[in-house]
């Protein structure tokens, strides 16, 4: 797919409508998603100034580093202005003279670094500091058929490491081996970056963030593979299946992932519009919870996904946002035995106009290797 299709120049014709609509004078974006977003440009993020102004009204400017502008150049939105500063000078003045005109608030990007943040706040000290994000949370929220296009690229490609699991998971390896291999192989099924790598056995399975770490696979323990990365589009890549590294798995985890992996079909099949966020998550913890694992599901049933890997929207109690069709997240229900053993199952779907799509589409039942 083309840059434009993916990156459409109205999106800053639209983003600069929300802008007015919430108040803002302006927003002020640094290097990051929202960035990335509106322009196309994957920006290097520094001590030198990127910043998109994208004013309510009047023509956006990103300023850049004189010796970033060939790539942003390369990489922006058609039409895009841009002016730079060299080593050595005060870009603030640059941001000013872009508004052009006072600012009464501006939408500052919501992971901007402090010192960025703090010298705006001295170059426009009349301009209340709001966050972009409540601006471009509802652009963002509801993918176009490209970035679907691009989410279910990067789904199948991630399914391709998933694939090839028995070509390195097996006992006696440690989990830094392993997870070295799959690194390599995320890389070679056309990711460009590998956001994550998690390869939990044993009783490191029962910690949803282990990581990895020297300890060797013991032959019958169970393996959760948690693994994404970034594709060439800059979409993401999330997926996490469960393994068993040879031998018979214990009676009581094979008890408990029968749970798991009925209630992680029952959340997929809840997607459809109109559903809240919070009753997908209840979908999946209502029957984990009957079963009596309810206190060893630690965390929300799943995030949004797209040019970050989590983002809205979020699947939990509480949030009771009704899913839309073009809404993109992860359903990954998990039980975690602390100090024991554990599982989760992780797909990324898309809510559709009339139910949900899996991105991902390996098997979710246990995988012996």
């Amino acid at each position: 797919m083309g840059t434009d299709e993916l990156y459409p120049p109205d999106r800053l014709v639209a983003a600069q409508r929300a802008t007015a609509a919430a108040g803002l004078d302006a927003l002020l974006l640094t290097p990051g998603s929202d960035l990335r977003y509106l322009t196309g440009y994957d920006a290097h993020a520094g001590e030198r100034l990127t910043c998109l102004v994208l004013p309510a009204e009047g023509e956006p400017t990103l300023v850049v580093p004189r010796l970033e502008r060939p790539a942003a150049e390369a990489s922006t939105t058609t039409g895009l202005r841009i002016v730079d500063h060299p080593d050595g000078a005060d870009p603030y003045p640059l941001v000013v003279a872009a508004l052009d005109g006072p600012a009464a608030a501006v939408g500052l990007a919501d992971r901007m670094w402090a010192e960025q943040v703090l010298a705006l706040r001295a170059a426009l000290p009349g301009a209340a500091q709001r966050l972009a994000g409540d601006v471009l949370r509802e652009l963002r929220i509801r993918k176009s058929p490209a970035e679907i296009a691009a989410l279910a690229e990067a789904g199948a490609a991630i399914d391709e490491v998933h694939l090839r699991m028995g070509e390195w998971l097996r006992p006696g390896r440690t989990e830094v081996e392993v997870a070295a291999d799959i690194a390599a192989a995320i890389r070679a099924a056309g990711h460009v970056s590998v956001d994550f790598v998690i390869v939990a056995a044993g009783p490191n399975s029962a910690s949803p963030h282990h990581g990895t770490s020297d300890r060797p696979i013991g032959v019958g323990e169970p393996v959760v593979v948690d693994i994404g990365g970034t594709m060439p589009s800059g979409y993401r890549s999330d997926c996490t299946r469960t393994y068993l590294a040879g031998g018979t798995a214990l009676a009581e985890f094979l008890e408990y992932y029968t749970v798991l992996h009925a209630a992680q079909r029952a959340a997929v099949a809840a997607v459809r519009p109109g559903r809240t966020a919070a009753a997908a998550d209840a979908a999946a913890r209502t029957p984990i919870t009957a079963a009596g694992y309810g206190d060893a599901f630690l965390h929300r049933t799943g995030h949004g996904i797209g040019l970050d890997g989590h983002e809205e929207p979020y699947l939990v109690a509480g949030n009771d946002r009704p899913l839309e069709a073009g809404m993109a997240f992860s359903i990954e229900p998990g039980i975690y035995l602390a100090g024991r053993h554990g599982a989760r199952i992780e797909d990324i779907v898309v809510c559709t106009t009339d139910g949900v799509q899996r991105l991902n589409t390996t098997p979710t039942e246990l995988i012996a290797l």
